[in-house]
């Protein structure tokens, strides 16, 4: 479980969440939201000038009716020509057409602003995710990551889409109504100040809590989300520990804390939406009223008071939609926030850092490394020359893996120091990182696509390129042994590959992975079992040619299988967070310590 909440809920859904304390990713801050919003304003400014301005006119065209309307109703009480309402009537259909022609082009252009804006944040928010280090995303979780990706881009899909339209036609039809209502008399206009104050207290009363309800509630599902994800990934290992029943009730909690976290922000909509519907009917009543007393001292004909009435009503419309998008623009907000904060956590970097050492040289001191509150490692102290490969062995659990993270860059160790050809490995950004060490575990993936995308993956195109070097790619797949059976595929590196896809045995995606290191061409290669998933004789044929293609590189390689040991130049046995033993195999065979017991134990089952 990636992520914490107090266990106490709300003190009854009148209560505010209590602060919801989560260690996922990031929530950007509200004036870093609005500053992005405001760069869309102002990129594409003309584009939005257009959506409000067809909205205008749309509204204009929705105006005309009921004037007209009113102006039928003097003529007919001054028994004026039945030509004069021919036209007059004619006027309203051609309003009624032109008002559909105006909406039409207004949603067809907000559609496309919409659609253009929502582009550039999903694409700016894959970017981000794509250059996460990959010890932040095991921090933050793999639950938190697909809320946002889903959830999350949905909520803000919604706003983008339908809600801000919505709000800026009923913004601009609201304007054009109250300047229409003013225009038969100003003194109407006070029909609506008892509800605006009414709106105002309510939507502002609202508009102080809603906020943090929804970083609550979506912090929840990120959380609800992570629980299934461990309880449908871990199902054996819960299944043969007999936790199943333990499972299920934290997974209940989960949900009751994502329900108290709804059940809070649907408790205040319910009180928000009462005042709202008094606040825009009741101006109706008080329009007539006022219009009435205005009719009987003269200053308006009976025609203007239907037409005063008949716009009080229409501004209803726009003012319900505008309030009632509210909620979906604060859900939106949020989502955004929860979307731009991906960025906030990338880890800072020295991409131009100088170097103060050879290259392959690797260099650790008093290195400490926690996980949360758990040290597993605890000073650490290790040098590596240029081209020595190193073997990490010990039980499970030692730190060997962590260890090798470390030296790869995907964790910052807690104290200490860690340097890979003279550079702090901790202060680099992703791109030089991945230059000067790589780490490849026994978990590699292949994409959907063809064989040449997942090899290009490891090269360092320029973007729009067309074609890779493919002899450069044969050389890769020959160093791994894997140029065979990829020229057997049947389109060969065209092959399409991946779900759905022709299916590659876990050897041979890992062949595929190895491949790429080696277009990758980093100084130091950290390999976590990297040959697991393979039969000890092809893992062993495979690794002897690895020696030979990495020859001349520094290699730190993670394994169980005490060959790769064997083979090394050097080995550090790992034991409760310590190196216990560091030597050639010789040496350690003759002290007669943890390794030559680790081996002898081996051997002896071999």
């Amino acid at each position: 479980m990636t992520q914490t909440a107090d266990r106490a809920e709300p003190a009854g859904t009148a209560g505010a969440p209590r602060e919801y304390h989560t260690t996922g990713l990031p929530v950007a801050s509200v004036p870093t939201a609005w500053a992005r919003l405001r760069r869309a304003g102002r990129e594409h400014g003309t584009q939005f000038s257009v959506v409000v301005a067809l909205y205008g006119l749309a509204a204009l065209m929705a105006l005309a009716s009921p004037w007209v309307l009113g102006m039928i109703i003097d003529t007919v009480r001054a028994e004026g020509a039945s030509s004069r309402i021919d036209v007059l009537a004619a006027l309203i259909v051609v309003s009624l057409v032109l008002h559909a022609g105006f909406t039409l082009a207004s949603v067809a252009a907000s559609i496309r602003f919409g659609e253009t804006v929502l582009a550039e944040l999903r694409e700016e928010f894959v970017r981000a995710v794509l250059r996460l280090p990959l010890g932040v995303v095991e921090r933050a979780g793999t639950g938190d990551l697909v809320a946002r990706t889903g959830r999350d881009i949905g909520h803000l899909s919604h706003t983008v889409r339908f809600s801000v339209p919505v709000m800026a036609v009923s913004a601009v039809t609201l304007v054009i109504v109250v300047a229409a209502i003013a225009v038969l008399h100003p003194a109407l206009l006070l029909a609506w100040a008892p509800s605006l104050v009414v709106l105002w207290v309510s939507t502002r009363w609202y508009a102080r809590r809603a906020p943090n309800g929804y970083v609550r509630e979506l912090a929840t599902y990120s959380e609800l989300t992570q629980g299934v994800t461990d309880t449908v990934e871990g199902a054996h290992t819960i299944e043969a520990l007999g936790r199943q029943a333990r499972q299920i009730a934290l997974n209940e909690r989960r949900v009751g804390r994502a329900y108290a976290a709804e059940r809070y922000t649907l408790w205040l909509r319910c009180v928000w939406y009462p005042p709202l519907e008094v606040g825009y009917m009741f101006p109706i009543a008080l329009t007539f009223l006022v219009a009435g007393l205005l009719y009987v001292d003269g200053s308006l004909s009976l025609g203007e008071v239907a037409t005063a009435v008949f716009l009080s009503r229409q501004m209803g419309r726009p003012v319900d939609q505008l309030l009632d998008q509210v909620d979906s623009l604060m859900m939106g907000f949020t989502s955004l926030r929860r979307l731009l904060g991906v960025e906030l956590a990338e880890e800072p970097s020295e991409s131009d850092a100088p170097s103060s050492g050879r290259p392959g040289e690797v260099r650790l001191e008093d290195v400490r490394f926690a996980y949360t509150d758990v040290e597993v490692l605890h000073g650490v102290d290790l040098f590596l020359r240029p081209g020595e490969r190193l073997a990490v062995v010990g039980p499970s659990g030692a730190g060997k893996s962590t260890l090798g993270k470390l030296v790869a860059g995907v964790h910052p160790p807690t104290s200490g120091s860690v340097r890979v050809s003279g550079v702090s490995m901790s202060g680099l950004a992703p791109e030089a990182r991945r230059g000067r060490a790589i780490m490849l575990s026994q978990e590699s993936h292949m994409f959907r696509g063809t064989v040449v995308e997942n090899l290009a993956l490891a090269l360092d195109l320029p973007e729009g390129a067309a074609e890779v070097d493919r002899e450069h790619l044969w050389e890769a797949l020959a160093a791994v042994d894997a140029d065979d059976w990829v020229r057997s595929l049947p389109d060969g590196l065209d092959t399409r590959v991946g779900s759905g896809n022709a299916a590659l045995d876990p050897a041979r995606v890992q062949q595929l992975a190895l491949a790429r290191v080696v277009l990758a061409d980093p100084d130091v290669l950290v390999l976590d079992e990297a040959t697991s998933l393979m039969d000890p004789r092809s893992a062993r044929h495979l690794e002897r040619s690895l020696a030979g293609v990495l020859s001349g590189r520094t290699v730190v390689a993670i394994a169980h299988r005490l060959h790769t040991a064997h083979d090394a130049d050097r080995i550090a046995v790992v034991e409760d967070g310590r190196i216990s033993e560091l030597g050639g195999h010789d040496e350690l065979i003759a002290r007669g310590g943890s390794y030559a017991a680790l081996w002898h134990a081996w051997h002896g089952q071999g």
